[in-house]
């Protein structure tokens, strides 16, 4: 009897330890296409939950597009649908009920102002300046304790106050690295350069699993927990899923986003 109930509880951690570092394949659930030329990069994916609509901004210049689509993905927007702003970072801020988002370098934060149609029609800066680590740094949105997170050229977190709009504090990421994992190698911004998009970090609401990159050798998305900056969780990609080492990587809705240089196709995991 104690070895059957011996063997019932190795079972059982590893049934644990699978639950919390499982791996799985995603699969693609909607395809947001982006109408027009200009700019070579897909900055951010934000998801509307009172609109019930999804917005991509394309990365570059502020005459590029912004694509606005239903929930199955069929485009709202006219094809000159602007973004009115160097988009990097994006996001549903629910105190505000309002689309925000940092942009490129010295652009700061911002948020959008629709119309009657859920179109942006405008742009309110809500912080001037460099208010982040790098040129390129796409922030993430935790609405729970209202902060934004940001990748550093070290592969660390760098964490903002959103209502404050002050820089908090850092956060390393043990990457590649679960907690029961002994770590041979802390060289974590040699292998986060070598092996990630650097720009864009996500977050995802999941407790343990909140921060997320996109490894892009290995064609997975790992999850971090926000606390003690260990991989959690991996995700796989199928087959043929585009990955690149900036921008062109987003979360929103429960849907991991991709985007398609080539096609100019926004492809949502899930």
């Amino acid at each position: 009897m104690k070895k059957i109930y011996f063997i019932l509880a190795i079972l059982l951690q590893s049934l644990s330890l699978l639950a919390q570092s499982g791996s799985v394949t995603l699969k693609q659930v909607i395809k947001l296409e982006i109408p027009r030329e200009g700019g070579a990069n897909g900055a951010s994916v934000a998801w509307h939950p009172i609109q019930k609509k999804y917005y991509a901004a394309m990365a570059g210049n502020v005459s590029f597009c912004m694509g606005v689509y239903d929930i199955k993905g069929t485009r709202l927007s006219p094809k000159e649908q602007e973004t009115m702003f160097d988009v990097r970072g994006f996001w549903y801020n629910p105190a505000t009920k309002s689309l925000q988002m940092n942009g490129y370098d010295d652009f700061g934060w911002a948020e959008y102002k629709l119309n009657s149609k859920g179109l942006p029609i405008s742009v309110d800066v809500l912080l001037e300046g460099k208010n982040q680590p790098t040129e390129q740094s796409a922030g993430a949105f935790n609405p729970k304790e209202n902060l934004i997170y940001f990748l550093n050229e070290s592969g660390e977190v760098e964490i903002y106050d959103a209502k404050t709009r002050n820089y908090q504090e850092k956060l390393e990421l043990k990457i590649g690295y679960e907690e029961y994992e002994r770590i041979d190698d802390d060289d974590f911004e040699t292998l986060f350069n070598d092996n990630y998009n650097t720009t864009s970090i996500i977050y995802t609401g999941m407790k343990g699993a909140e921060l997320g990159l996109l490894n892009i050798q290995q064609n997975v998305i790992e999850l971090y927990n926000a606390s003690t900056g260990y991989l959690t969780r991996t995700l796989n990609l199928p087959a043929g899923a585009p990955s690149f080492e900036w921008l062109n990587f987003s979360y929103t809705n429960g849907i991991y986003f991709l985007f398609n240089k080539e096609t100019r196709i926004w492809h949502g995991y899930k």
